[in-house]
Formats: C-alpha cells, sequence, structure tokens
C-alpha cells in the first residue's frame, strides 16, 4: 500500500535579470531559501477555535470547517522533531512561542488536508494568520514521525531527495499517477508532478550525489521505477536523518563560533573574505540613538540581515537580499544606544576581483 506523501504546493520561481551568468544563478538558486547561520526560528502551533479551514463537501453543495488544532499529543511529536534536528548541533535555533506575531513557523494540524511546510525562508510570505506547515494524519502512529522529521527539513530549506536529477530514477509514470490517484493520498496529476516527476534544478537540492536513505526520500513501492535496475523493488529510506542529512544541513548551518563576532565600527570598512555559501558576522553597538545605514560594497551577490539582541536572543530587525540584482544589500534602521546588535551576511556569489567589505554608517 502506497505511504502518506508530503505534498508541497508549487513554489514561488524568482524572476532574476536575463543574462546572468550560469555560476551566479546556480549559486543564487542553491542558497535563496536558506537562513543565515545563527537565525533563532521561532515557532507556534495554532491554537483557537477560530483556526481552521472551510471546506467543500462533494455533492452536496455544502460546507463544514476543519480545525487546525492538534492535541498535545500531536504537538510533542513535532517538539520532539525539533530537538532532534537541534542536537546535530545546528547553528539555527528553534524556539517555541505563545504568540504567533513573533513566530516564523506556524503549525497547524488539519485532518485530511495533507502534510507539507514552506521551504526555508519562503516562510516569510505567509500572513500573520496562515499556516507555513501542516500535519494531515497521526503523527503518533507507528513510522509517522518521519513526517514531522521530513517537514521540518523543508523549513530548514531542504528539497525532495527524489526529485534530485542525480537520483538518475527513470519513473514508469503513468504507474506513478495511478498509484497516486488513489487511497490514502489522491493526489491530482498535477500534484504528482510537483512532488514526485518534476526534476529539481541542479543547484538547488540537498547534494550532489542521490542520497536514497535520506529523510527527504519518500518511500515507493515496487513497480513505479524502472531504472536504476536495483530500485525496481522500491525506495526504503530507515526514517531517520541520514549521514547525508547531515552533513548537508551543518554545512549550511554550522555550529556556532564561540568567539564573539568583530565590532563593525561606523565609517569604517569590514572586508568581507567570503566564498560562495559562506557567512560573516558582526556586532554593532552604537554609541547614539538615530537612524543608520548597514550596506555591503563590491560586485556580489549576498543577503545581509540585522538582528536585536534582546534578553540573549538574537531577534530579526531588517535584511535585504540583492541576489540577482545591480545593487548591494542595504539595511536603514534605527538603531538604540546601549543596546547590541548582529548583522550576518551571507555571500552567494562574487565576481571581478572577488572584493566585497560590509559597512556601517
Amino acid at each position: 500500500m502506497t505511504a502518506r506523501y508530503c505534498s508541497l504546493a508549487p513554489q514561488s520561481v524568482p524572476v532574476y535579470a536575463p543574462g546572468l551568468a550560469a555560476e551566479r544563478l546556480g549559486a543564487l538558486l542553491s542558497g535563496r531559501r536558506m537562513w543565515v547561520n545563527g537565525t533563532v526560528l521561532h515557532y507556534c502551533f495554532f491554537d483557537r477555535e477560530s483556526d481552521a479551514s472551510v471546506i467543500a463537501l462533494p455533492g452536496t453543495g455544502e460546507t463544514r470547517r476543519v480545525s487546525w488544532v492538534g492535541g498535545e499529543e500531536q504537538r510533542e511529536v513535532v517538539r520532539d522533531c525539533f530537538r532532534e534536528w537541534r542536537d546535530l548541533g545546528i547553528g539555527v535555533v528553534f524556539r517555541e512561542v505563545a504568540d504567533r506575531s513573533e513566530a516564523e513557523l506556524r503549525i497547524g494540524f488539519q485532518a485530511g488536508g495533507g502534510s507539507w511546510s514552506a521551504v526555508g525562508r519562503d516562510a516569510l510570505s505567509a500572513g500573520l494568520n496562515e499556516r507555513t506547515m501542516n500535519f494531515g494524519w497521526d503523527l503518533t502512529a507507528p513510522g509517522e514521525r518521519a513526517t514531522a522529521l521530513h517537514e521540518i527539513g523543508h523549513a530548514l530549506g531542504m528539497q525532495h531527495e527524489h526529485q534530485s536529477p542525480f537520483a538518475g530514477l527513470h519513473w514508469d509514470d503513468e504507474a506513478v499517477y495511478a498509484d497516486l490517484a488513489g487511497p490514502p493520498n489522491y493526489w491530482s496529476r498535477s500534484r504528482t508532478d510537483v512532488n514526485v516527476l518534476r526534476k529539481l534544478d541542479p543547484a538547488e537540492v540537498n547534494g550532489s550525489v542521490w542520497d536514497s536513505q535520506s529523510i527527504m526520500e519518500y518511500a515507493f513501492p515496487a513497480g513505479l521505477i524502472l531504472e536504476p535496475e536495483q530500485f525496481r523493488g522500491g525506495v526504503h529510506p530507515s526514517g531517520g536523518l541520514s549521514p547525508m542529512d547531515k552533513e548537508f544541513v551543518l554545512g549550511w548551518y554550522p555550529p556556532p563560533a564561540t568567539p564573539r563576532p568583530p565590532a563593525l565600527v561606523p565609517y569604517r570598512s569590514a572586508a568581507l573574505s567570503l566564498a560562495p555559501g559562506e557567512q560573516a558576522d558582526f556586532t554593532v553597538e552604537p554609541r547614539e540613538t538615530r537612524e543608520y545605514t548597514v550596506a555591503t560594497f563590491g560586485a556580489s551577490d549576498s543577503m545581509a540581515v540585522l538582528f536585536e539582541e534582546r534578553d540573549g536572543e538574537p531577534r530579526f530587525l531588517a535584511g535585504h537580499d540583492d541576489g540577482g540584482t545591480a545593487h548591494n544589500a542595504t539595511i536603514r534602521a534605527r538603531l538604540v544606544k546601549g543596546r547590541r546588535y548582529v548583522v550576518r551576511v551571507r555571500l552567494y556569489s562574487g565576481w571581478g576581483s572577488g572584493e566585497t567589505a560590509l559597512m556601517c554608517w
């Protein structure tokens, strides 16, 4: 019997200026959904009676409300899976909050609504009262804990592993459509295309080698894959985080460095000696309260994010992603004397002399 599968909606595709060099475009596709390392991702669970979807009852002309509120056992499975990702030592921190206005990740449990998640920073485009993640079936059932691990992987920016062009999977397309059109998924052909058959761009995937044991890999029964021959009997991942999953996420989110980041001094540029995908962090402790500008300089695509430390925790204040444009990342914000701020800059790619810098004034 076919397993229940994560069902992502079609994802946003950025429009970049024509003529971008292939290397530059690849770097943008690779990193555009990833958070800057050191981000604290706050998550909340929907908990109000009004948190619900109105769905149509087929053939009746009637509708009914389906709640997004999950039971405590379901929530605890999700919390435990956040802890498992955290315990890898990654540089992203997960924090549960009660106030949804404080949460980047907002989690619902709409039964029958499929399980899915926004991928990485795509979560930021969801409205305050919208879900960025949903679980559509019982996570306490045997084997279903993997669903929560999988959706958190998406929230960290990971894609479906079986859609990697490096997998070399040759599908029996009609058999796949027929299998997923039946129970328990009831998918349309277009949804099957989006989540299974469509190949991702090589720059978007989780690594240059297919990982059949990845938590981001679906389990497939026999009869759907024609080639490679060894997978005609199906794909059977273990349901846990694989060594390659851990390597990928630690590559993007390495453990935080112990030394305190260097101070960014107003009107003094700080060189950014970064390779594509690397990040530099700086602290800012303003000597007066006023509006400041923080900007990158040089021929590069980068993302800059400004955090304000509150109770020892960095909270997002402002950010700018200049990827694919002719401009540099520039942030303007009012900084308050006596408070401490952190600027994190991630480089997509650089060209020309490759010399880039950051300045605050």
